[in-house]
């Protein structure tokens, strides 16, 4: 019983618990959930008052910018407004201005057009008078060639022909007086630098030359040196080259040769075998391989020497044999090493006065006719036979061309071409320089006074002063004064295109007017 009610009373208290436990939990869910409810109801009165707010807000800021944009508008509206209304101004007084113009116009248009009636009435007028002054001079031109007894085409071709005239009479004159002050200031300066060039370079009057006669020490040597049926003589010119003249000039051998370096080398071998006296083939051989072994050496100290002497350096040794070459060659007379070394002293001296380059200069001069030492092995003439050596042989270009034109074969490149070209002029018209043959001399002359007497107007013309000046006589009544000018100026040009001559030759013109009267 007790056990029942142990267990009664253990389920009444577990009920109890449950129930309380029940009612504690069902408490606090209470208080609970209405706490959750006023924060809740707080949050939504919160909510609901932000969001009035928010809206408040926002429908203030709507309000302003609707205001801000109605103001914007009417501001731009007002702007547009006053410029419509300025545009509108500027179009009406553009308006009035161009109703003005088009006034001003139709003004204009009316005075063209009465003007252009006039000028019409005055062309016409115009064209009347003219069709008079053409009838009037078609009048006085008949009546003119009436009275003059020309026509008007002969009196024009007569005017032309005097213009013409008058025309040529002054270009004569002037002319003359252009060439004649030039002449007077060429003259004195080109005498001033040549003479002190001339003056400060003394040479020999007369140039050296080859000896080509052999002096014997007695007649008897001639047989010596013909031999038996004539071997030695035949072994000598076999060897050496060249002809052996034995006539009758006593104590006399003429050596003849085309090659001057081969008659030297058999004018010292015949001397070297008559001081022998040992003559015959085998002795005549070796003596002329030993002389023409010293000949060849004694060339190229000659063209070395020569160097030394003007002060030329960085010649090119192969050039020495050449210009020893020289000294046995010669032009119309003149030992062409010494007239080189002339050429180059007055050109180094013509340099100096003109402010030029004397060292180049006188290397130039030197060696203008370097091509004469080789002329015979090569075809064609000295100056570019001497300008294709030298520049074989690394030489400037300046002294090739100086070389090649200095007697117009090329074109000149420098001032150092004419200045080589005068200085041989100069030097090979040195009185006594050169010699020419009879023949030569006669024929220039000949030439010069042909010339000369083939001019309109020319009566008589006569060569003087060994054919360096040529006097020409005219018809008074042919050439004028001022065209006695121009025909000097035409015969030297002719000169000059037709022939060949060393230095200058002086064309003087004389015109002489002789009145003659009788009294009775």
């Amino acid at each position: 019983m007790t056990t029942i009610y142990v267990a009664v009373g253990g389920v009444l208290l577990a009920g109890a618990c449950l129930f309380g436990g029940w009612f504690l939990h069902k408490s606090r869910y209470d208080r609970i959930n209405g706490d959750a409810e006023q924060r809740s109801a707080r949050v939504l009165d919160e909510a609901r008052r932000e969001a009035q707010s928010v809206l408040k807000s926002a429908e203030l800021g709507a309000r302003e910018e609707l205001f801000q944009s109605r103001r914007r508008f009417e501001t731009e509206t007002e702007d547009t407004r006053r410029e419509l209304a300025k545009r509108t101004e500027f179009l009406d007084q553009r308006d009035a201005g161009l109703d003005k113009k088009v006034a001003y116009i139709d003004q204009k248009e009316a005075k063209l057009e009465k003007r252009d009636q006039e000028l019409k009435a005055g062309l016409d007028e115009v064209a009347a008078m003219r069709e008079d002054v053409a009838r009037l001079q078609q009048e006085q031109r008949q009546r003119l060639e009436q009275i003059a007894g020309l026509s008007a085409e002969k009196a024009r071709q007569q005017l032309e022909e005097k213009m013409i005239a008058e025309a040529r009479m002054n270009a004569a004159r002037t002319v003359k007086e252009v060439r004649e002050d030039a002449e007077r200031r060429a003259r004195r300066e080109s005498q001033r630098i040549i003479g002190m060039a001339v003056q400060r370079y003394a040479s020999e009057h007369i140039a050296e030359m080859s000896v080509s006669v052999v002096d014997l020490p007695n007649d008897d040597m001639k047989g010596r040196i013909i031999g038996r049926e004539g071997r030695n003589i035949r072994a000598f010119e076999l060897a050496t080259g060249v002809d052996v003249i034995i006539d009758d000039t006593p104590e006399a051998v003429i050596i003849s040769g085309f090659d001057p370096v081969r008659r030297e080398i058999a004018c010292q071998s015949l001397q070297q075998l008559i001081r022998d006296g040992r003559i015959h083939p085998g002795r005549i051989e070796e003596v002329v391989q030993k002389t023409t072994a010293e000949m060849q050496e004694r060339v190229r100290e000659l063209g070395e020497q020569a160097c030394l002497e003007l002060g030329l350096a960085n010649v090119n040794p192969q050039l020495h044999p050449y210009i020893g070459r020289l000294h046995y060659r010669t032009s119309y007379g003149q030992n062409l090493l010494l007239h080189s070394k002339e050429v180059a002293a007055i050109s180094a001296m013509i340099a100096g006065e003109l402010g030029l380059d004397p060292k180049l200069a006188r290397r130039c001069g030197f060696l203008h006719d370097i091509g004469k030492a080789a002329d015979h092995e090569v075809d064609g003439p000295h100056a570019l036979i001497g300008g294709k050596l030298l520049r074989k042989l690394g030489e400037a270009t300046a002294v090739i061309n100086a070389v090649e034109g200095h007697h117009q074969d090329v074109d000149a490149e420098s001032v150092y071409t004419f200045l080589t070209s005068a200085a041989d002029a100069i030097s090979a018209s040195r009185p006594g320089a050169r010699r020419e043959s009879l023949d030569n001399y006669v024929k220039r002359l000949e030439s010069l006074e042909r010339i000369a007497d083939s001019f309109e107007g020319v009566e008589k013309s006569y060569a003087i002063q060994a054919g360096r000046e040529v006097r020409i006589l005219v018809n008074h009544s042919l050439v004028s004064d001022a065209e006695a000018v121009v025909l000097a100026e035409e015969i030297s040009r002719r000169v000059e295109g037709e022939l060949e001559y060393p230095g200058q030759i002086k064309i003087m013109v004389l015109r002489e007017t002789r009145a003659v009267a009788f009294a009775r």
